[in-house]
């Protein structure tokens, strides 16, 4: 992984995660860049090798995102990573991964979401997907649609992955209410959801989104 894409990675996550949130990049055998939070900090250093029970050489191992709480035993401190690995033609040369203190929950299984001059809470199972528009979240659901307060890659973190798939930089689906998946160019996809909605599976997601779906 070259200078340029390690920095250029570097500064979409900084983008993309909340402040306490740390993260680290790797290639498939040692970690090439680390930033720290205030409040995480696993002590890693660029050049040391992927420890073997950490969130990032799963990853790189079953080559999908991985979402666990490690204990103290792999750093010293408990943490809750994310991972993601990079992979070129089905061989992982590479993996992002962010970590937290702890995993952040949302405690019920609704969504509320601002509708003009009131808020509506909206259970999970009525979710059809969501977007980010504008450093917010738009969240369409089968009887409304509105915004919510957390980002987009907040509510990643927080929504339950049996339900909720990411499938683009923009878009997270519930995948309940997908009705047909169709080929798009440059080995992408197109959702058609249950209300007719159309949501794009970018290339980055794409291998990701085919097995966990199976097809």
């Amino acid at each position: 992984m070259d200078s340029f894409t390690v920095s250029s990675i570097a500064k979409v996550m900084k983008e993309l995660f909340p402040k306490e949130a740390s993260f680290v990049i790797s290639d498939n055998k040692r970690y090439i860049y680390y930033q720290p939070s205030k409040q995480i900090d696993l002590k890693i250093r660029p050049g040391d090798k992927i420890k073997p029970e950490s969130v990032t050489y799963k990853a790189l191992v079953v080559q999908r995102k991985i979402a666990e709480q490690k204990d103290s035993r792999v750093f010293g401190v408990p943490y809750f990573g994310i991972s993601v690995p990079i992979l070129d033609d089905g061989s992982p040369r590479g993996c992002v991964t962010a970590i937290f203190p702890r995993k952040p929950m949302l405690t019920m299984p609704y969504l509320t979401i601002r509708v003009t001059d009131r808020w509506l809470p909206v259970p999970f199972e009525k979710v059809i997907y969501l977007e980010a528009q504008n450093r917010k979240t738009f969240v369409k659901s089968s009887y409304a649609e509105g915004y919510h307060k957390y980002n987009l890659t907040e509510l990643e973190f927080a929504l339950p992955d049996d339900i909720f798939v990411r499938c683009h930089r923009s878009y997270i689906v519930n995948i309940h209410h997908i009705a047909e998946i169709h080929p798009d160019s440059h080995s992408t996809f197109l959702l058609i959801m249950k209300d007719g909605s159309k949501v794009p599976v970018s290339q980055t997601y794409a291998s990701y989104f085919r097995k966990l779906l199976c097809f």
